[in-house]
C-alpha cells in the first residue's frame, strides 16, 4: 500500500481519534473471522493492561505524575516506564485515544535535550535528542539499562543514545496528525520550539553518511540502531534505523507539505530518495536476506528485510528476493518457532555460542535478542512471504494465533501470552502480556490483501 493510501486509512481506523477498530470487519486481514476477533479483543485486553493512568503507580517505580496516561510496554511486571518506540510502534493497531496519543506526543517533545549533555557515566546526550524511555515520574531515559537518571549511558550502550526513538518521534507525530487531522499541533510551542522544528531537530541527531543518507556509527559514536536489537552491537552503516530514518523522511515531507513548506518538502523527499537507492548497495544481499549493518554484527538481518519490504522501502525485485528467501527459511524451519520469529535465521548464527557476532551485554544463545523467538516481527514477515506465496504466509499466521490462543494470559496467572520472546530449549519465556507482540502482528495483518 502506497504512503498515500496509508494515510487515508489512518483516518479511517483513527475516526474520531479514538478507534475501536476491533469493530471492523474481521475478514479484511485475511485470517479467519473467528481469529482475527480474538487477535484484536486480545489486543485491546493486552493494552488495557499496559496503561498506566495519573497517579496510578508500580512498585518501586512510583506513581504516574506525567499529566497523563501512559502506555507501557507491556502488562503485569515488564518494563515499568513508557517507551517510546514500543508505543510508536503500536499506534496504528487503532486503539488508543486522541487524548492519549497528543499526551504521548507533546511528553515525548518536551523531554528532547536541549542542550549537549555528557553524562556521568561517559556518554553524549546530544541537543535534539529523544529519550528511549520516559519514568512514570516524567524523568528522561536516553540509554537502555536502567531507570537511574545518574547512570544512565556507559559503554555498554554507546556513546550516544538509542538512534531510532528519534524516527520514532516523527512516526507519533506524523500519526497523530493522520489520524486525528490536527495539523495545527505541528506549529504549537514546546519549551520555546515549534513541535514542527522540534521534529526536524530530532531528525539530525542520529549520525549519518552525507553521501547515502543512511544511518552511520562507528565503535566510538555507536548508538543502538534498532531498540528490539539494543543489546547487539552493530557498527557501520544501520539497515533498521535506516529504513526509519527513509520512512521519517517520507513523513516529514508530507507533514512540511501540509504547513506549505514546499522546500522542505523536497528536501526531505530527496533524502528517501537517496536512502532508498543505496539500501540494497551497502547491505548487499545474503542468501536473499539484507545485512543488518556493515561493520560489527554484520549477519543477514530477517527483522530489517521484512520491515523493508513492509513499509515499501524496496524495488519490486527486491521485495520478491526478500519474500522468496522468508519463504524458504520458513520452510526449512530456519526461521520460526510456534508462529515467533527469530531476528536471524539459525543457519546464519555467528559460530556455536552466539547468534549475533557480538553483544553488549551477556546474553546466553537462543535467549532474548540473541536466538529467541519473538511476535513484534510476525506480521512484517507475514507481509513479506505474501508477496510470493499467499498460503503460506496464512500457515504461519495461523500458527501465530495458535500460539496465542493456548497461552492466552486471560485464562490466569500460569498464562502469558503474549510473551516478549520465546525459545524450545528450556521452554524459555519472557516477559509476559508484551504490546507489541499483538499490536504489529494486527496492524500488518489488516494491511495484508491475501
Amino acid at each position: 500500500m502506497r504512503r498515500k493510501n496509508i494515510f487515508i486509512a489512518l483516518i479511517l481506523i483513527g475516526c474520531s481519534c479514538f478507534a475501536v477498530s476491533f469493530t471492523c470487519p474481521a475478514r479484511a486481514a485475511g485470517l479467519p473471522a473467528k481469529d482475527m476477533h480474538f487477535l484484536q479483543q486480545l489486543t485491546a485486553d493486552v493494552l488495557e493492561q499496559s496503561r498506566v493512568r495519573i497517579g496510578q503507580g508500580i512498585d518501586g517505580f512510583g506513581k504516574n505524575t506525567t499529566g497523563g496516561t501512559l502506555i507501557r510496554p507491556g502488562g503485569r511486571s515488564c518494563y515499568p516506564a513508557f517507551w517510546i518506540r514500543d508505543y510508536a510502534m503500536s499506534l496504528e493497531c487503532g486503539m488508543i485515544s486522541q487524548q492519549e496519543q497528543k499526551h504521548a506526543l507533546l511528553l515525548t517533545a518536551a523531554k528532547q535535550q536541549n542542550n549537549d549533555w555528557h553524562t556521568p557515566t561517559g556518554s553524549l546526550v546530544p541537543r535534539g535528542a529523544i529519550p528511549d524511555h520516559i519514568n512514570l515520574d516524567g524523568s528522561p531515559i536516553f540509554f537502555p539499562g536502567t531507570y537511574d537518571f545518574n547512570a544512565q549511558g556507559g559503554p555498554s550502550w554507546g556513546k550516544l543514545p538509542s538512534l531510532d526513538d528519534h524516527f520514532f518521534f516523527i512516526h507519533m507525530a506524523w500519526y497523530y496528525v493522520a489520524a486525528c487531522q490536527d495539523t495545527a499541533i505541528l506549529e504549537s510551542e514546546i519549551n520555546g520550539k515549534k513541535l514542527i522544528e522540534k521534529l526536524d531537530l530530532a531528525f539530525q541527531v542520529p549520525p549519518s553518511d552525507p553521501k547515502t543518507d543512511l544511518v552511520l556509527v562507528s565503535k566510538e559514536n555507536r548508538g543502538v540502531s534498532f531498540g528490539f536489537m539494543d543489546s547487539v552491537e552493530h557498527t557501520g552503516n544501520l539497515l533498521f534505523c535506516s529504513l526509519l530514518k527513509w520512512r521519517a523522511a517520507r513523513e516529514l515531507a508530507e507533514l512540511h507539505m501540509k504547513l506549505g513548506q514546499e522546500d522542505k518538502k523536497k528536501y526531505y523527499d530527496q533524502i528517501a530518495s537517496t536512502i532508498k537507492k543505496n539500501i540494497p548497495i551497502v547491505f548487499p544481499s545474503s542468501r536473499g536476506l539484507l545485512t543488518a549493518s556493515s561493520g560489527k554484527s554484520s549477519q543477514p538481518c530477517v527483522w530489517g528485510s521484512a520491515f523493508a519490504v513492509y513499509i515499501d522501502a524496496l524495488e519490486p525485485d527486491q521485495a520478491n528476493e526478500v519474500g522468496q528467501a522468508l519463504a524458504r527459511a520458513y520452510r526449512q524451519g530456519t526461521l520460526s518457532y510456534l508462529g515467533n520469529i527469530r531476528h536471524i535465521r539459525t543457519d546464519d548464527d555467528f559460530s556455536e555460542k552466539t547468534a549475533w557476532e557480538n553483544t553488549v551485554i551477556n546474553v546466553a544463545k537462543n535467549r532474548y535478542q540473541n536466538g529467541a523467538y519473538w511476535n513484534t516481527s510476525t506480521g512484517w514477515v507475514c507481509y513479506a512471504i505474501a508477496q510470493v506465496d499467499k498460503p503460506l504466509a496464512l500457515k504461519l499466521a495461523q500458527e501465530y494465533i495458535s500460539e496465542l490462543r493456548e497461552g492466552d494470559f486471560r485464562k490466569g496467572e500460569k498464562y502469558g501470552s503474549p510473551w516478549e520472546c520465546i525459545h524450545p530449549n528450556g521452554n524459555y519465556k519472557q516477559n509476559a502480556v508484551y504490546l507489541t507482540s499483538v499490536t504489529c502482528p494486527l496492524t500488518a495483518f489488516r494491511k495484508l490483501h491475501w
